[in-house]
C-alpha cells in the first residue's frame, strides 16, 4: 500500500504572506486527514519562511496518521525532532537559501555524519528517510548508513514525463529494485502530480509513501482539496 502524505508549507506560505493566521494551518492538518490523506509533511527551514518551528511543535498533538518532518539535520532541526518525535524525519540536504529541494545526499562522501544522526534518531524511535537522486550507488549506501527508508527526488522523472519520456522512470524502478533487496523502504517526492502519478507507481514496486505539496495544493485551487485527494485515491495511489 501507498501513503500519501500530504506537503503543507505552501498553506504556511500563503499564511505568512498576509499575516495572521488565515489560513489556519493546524486545521487544514485536521481536514486533510479527515479526508483520506494518510500522513501530513512538513519541512521547516532555518528562515521559517513557511513553516515555522512553532508550527512543526503545534501539530504534533493533531497529527494522527503519519508525521514525517524534512529537512537538514543542522542542531536546531534534531533538537526540533527529537522533541517532537514524529513519525518519520527525513533528511534533505538543502542549503539554507534553497528555494526547494534540488538534490539528494551523498552518502558516501557523508558516511560518517550521516550514521551518527540516523543513529540517534533511531535511539529514539523514529524511523529515518534519506532524500536521494536515482542512482544506485547511493542506494547501497544508504543501507550501510543505517536508513530504513529512502524518498526518491523524482523532479527530474516529473520534467521528463511532460515531455512524454516515459523511459525517465527507469533508473526509478532500478532504484527501487535495490531498495527491496537492501530491504529499505521506498518514498518518493518532489513534483509528483495527479498527471504523472499513477504511471509513476505502476512501474515503481514497493513505494510505499508518496510526498507531495506543491503539485496537490495547486490542483486544489481548481478542484478543492477534498476533490483532489480523492482523485489520488481514484488513481488508486492509496487504499484504505
Amino acid at each position: 500500500m501507498t501513503k500519501l502524505s500530504v506537503n503543507i508549507n505552501k498553506i504556511a506560505t500563503l499564511r505568512n504572506a498576509r499575516g495572521g493566521d488565515v489560513p489556519n494551518l493546524i486545521q487544514f492538518a485536521k481536514d486533510i486527514q479527515e479526508y483520506g490523506a494518510q500522513g501530513v509533511t512538513v519541512h521547516p527551514r532555518p528562515d521559517e519562511r513557511h513553516i515555522r518551528y512553532q508550527d512543526a511543535q503545534d501539530l504534533k498533538s493533531e497529527v494522527y496518521t503519519e508525521y514525517n518532518i524534512e529537512g537538514n539535520p543542522i542542531p536546531k532541526f534534531l533538537q526540533l525532532v527529537l522533541s517532537i518525535q514524529p513519525t518519520q524525519v527525513t533528511l534533505v540536504p538543502d542549503s539554507s537559501d534553497a528555494i526547494t529541494s534540488n538534490a539528494g545526499w551523498d552518502c558516501i562522501k557523508h558516511k560518517s555524519y550521516l550514521s551518527e544522526i540516523i543513529g540517534e534518531l533511531k535511539d529514539n524511535g523514529i524511523r529515518t528517510s534519506i532524500f536521494l537522486d536515482p542512482n544506485p550507488i547511493q542506494i547501497e549506501a544508504a543501507k550501510s548508513i543505517g536508513a530504513d527508508r529512502i524518498e526518491l527526488y523524482t523532479e527530474l522523472f516529473a520534467r521528463e514525463f511532460s515531455k512524454n519520456n516515459f523511459k525517465a522512470v527507469e533508473p526509478y524502478t532500478k532504484c527501487a529494485e535495490i531498495a527491496i533487496k537492501n530491504d529499505l523502504g521506498v518514498n518518493a517526492g518532489h513534483d509528483l502530480s495527479l498527471y504523472n502519478i499513477k504511471f509513476f507507481k505502476e512501474n515503481v514496486p514497493n513505494l510505499k509513501e508518496v510526498s507531495i505539496g506543491h503539485a496537490l495544493i495547486s490542483e486544489s485551487i481548481y478542484f478543492g482539496i477534498e476533490n483532489v485527494i480523492n482523485m489520488y485515491k481514484h488513481l488508486s495511489l492509496i487504499h484504505i
